[in-house]
């Protein structure tokens, strides 16, 4: 009996292999259908957007402003004006979106690639080469990035919310709503939803305004440093305010999106229970995410091989039965219009000489890379499907040891009264009944008298 008992706490200690269900509910096609279509949205606004050209690069456009950013400079900033006042006249022009997109999905399979070779230092230093990137775009790009960013948020934070929604009710009560009733959850909480990361960074630059005004102040002769030094116990506070809100941000911004998923909640309730459940376990917290990271890379890395072979086994087959050369001498047909794909390059890298190729070629080319988009969107939706299905997990457990409560609860009191009709409400004429005519009442009181009593 004792046994059983310590059996089962140790089960309960051990609540992380459920994170291992991430996978299966990830793969399902309907969260797989939303991701695709916020990929879409979002890409789209970036290719859109990408027409100003802002990044200056050189000529052949292999350099651009974030490369001498990101150049091993003590001076980053120095490099960057460096290079735009070379090639703003004589060099070539690309976009910030294509730009970073490149860029991050070079730092993101190396930082795998690291991963699984155990080279965790390598990992860091990508992950931080990207935050460095973004932060190259908002300092040089900031009007791009400011619209961009909240295009971005909107489309996540109605496929996130829908996500998270199904992950809930798969997760806890083996449920599995449909496209349009997920949809229907997360527009309808579309506020909670887009505000809940957007509400932390509010509050810190709020609070950091007491602290900028009272460096003001320090500009006063005489009487400025002293009131600095006065206020300082106020200034500390406020650092350690922005400090707090910073780390439970950081931290706990996985898990807004679910708990809006799981609880129905609203802004501030989302950061108020990302917040607690990470500062009240944050060793626990640790461990659930590094599990959900890992697995993570292992599940791209199979799904990513899949999407390989699919390509490379279709690329053999045409490859088969086209033997003619292309109109390009000595360039078969195939490889012009496609390029033979690679685990870590599924597009395939081109051999430049399409330029060359006639209009059918071109045309061909062009289609069969749209074609090839679509199957690497749907990797990437993989991805964003996995991420808020594995973090709805961990919000599932974490709940559980922090609040006590129930993986299978799930709040589903606002949909009852979305579809529960209010009594006090007048209802329409057509679904009143109309009452009972003399002739219907007739047979009936006719009826009651003849029955013996």
């Amino acid at each position: 009996m004792v046994s059983g008992m310590q059996s089962s706490r140790l089960f309960d200690d051990l609540l992380f292999p459920r994170i291992f269900q991430s996978f299966r509910i990830a793969i399902q096609p309907t969260k797989l259908i939303i991701a695709f279509m916020a990929v879409t949205v979002i890409c789209l606004a970036g290719w859109i957007m990408d027409f100003s050209k802002t990044v200056v690069t050189d000529k052949k456009g292999g350099v651009t402003e974030l490369s001498a950013y990101m150049s091993r400079t003590s001076n980053p900033d120095a490099a960057v004006q460096s290079h735009v006042a070379k090639f703003k006249d004589n060099g070539g022009r690309k976009g910030v979106f294509s730009t970073l997109w490149h860029f991050g999905s070079a730092r993101f399979h190396t930082a795998l690639k690291d991963m699984f070779d155990l080279n965790f230092k390598g990992v860091e230093k990508n992950i931080a080469d990207y935050f460095k990137a973004v932060g190259w775009a908002m300092k040089y790009h900031y009007i791009y990035c400011l619209i961009f960013m909240v295009i971005k948020l909107a489309a996540i934070s109605i496929a996130g919310g829908a996500i998270c929604r199904i992950a809930a009710l798969q997760f806890a009560q083996g449920e599995k709503p449909g496209l349009t009733e997920s949809l229907h959850f997360s527009t309808k909480r579309f506020g909670s939803l887009f505000t809940a990361p957007l509400a932390p960074v509010g509050i810190i630059v709020f609070i950091g305004a007491f602290v900028f005004l009272l460096g003001l102040i320090g500009n006063i002769p005489w009487a400025g440093e002293l009131m600095v030094a006065i206020s300082m116990p106020l200034a500390l506070v406020a650092g350690a305010l922005i400090a707090v809100i910073l780390v439970g941000a950081v931290a706990g911004f996985n898990l807004m999106f679910p708990a809006v998923a799981y609880d129905g909640s609203d802004c501030f309730d989302a950061i108020s229970r990302s917040f607690s459940y990470v500062y009240a376990r944050p060793w626990r917290m640790i461990l659930y995410t590094a599990v959900a990271a890992v697995y993570g890379a292992v599940c791209y890395a199979f799904v990513r091989l899949f999407a390989f072979l699919l390509l490379w086994i279709t690329h053999c087959s045409l490859e088969v039965g086209m033997w003619v050369n292309s109109s390009v001498e000595g360039v078969d047909k195939l490889s012009i219009i496609w390029p033979k794909p690679q685990l870590w390059d599924l597009l395939g890298t081109s051999s430049g000489q399409l330029a060359e190729a006639n209009w059918a070629e071109s045309l061909s080319a062009y289609l069969i890379y749209i074609f090839l988009l679509v199957v690497v969107g749907l990797l990437v939706s993989f991805i964003i499907s996995f991420y808020f299905s594995a973090n709805t997990i961990v919000y599932s457990l974490m709940r559980n040891k922090v609040d006590n409560t129930a993986i299978e609860d799930v709040c589903t009191h606002f949909d009852e009264d979305e579809s529960v009709p209010n009594p006090d409400e007048p209802r329409p004429a057509e679904e009143q009944q109309p009452p009972e005519s003399e002739e219907q009442a007739e047979p009936q009181s006719e009826e009651e008298t003849d029955t013996p009593s």
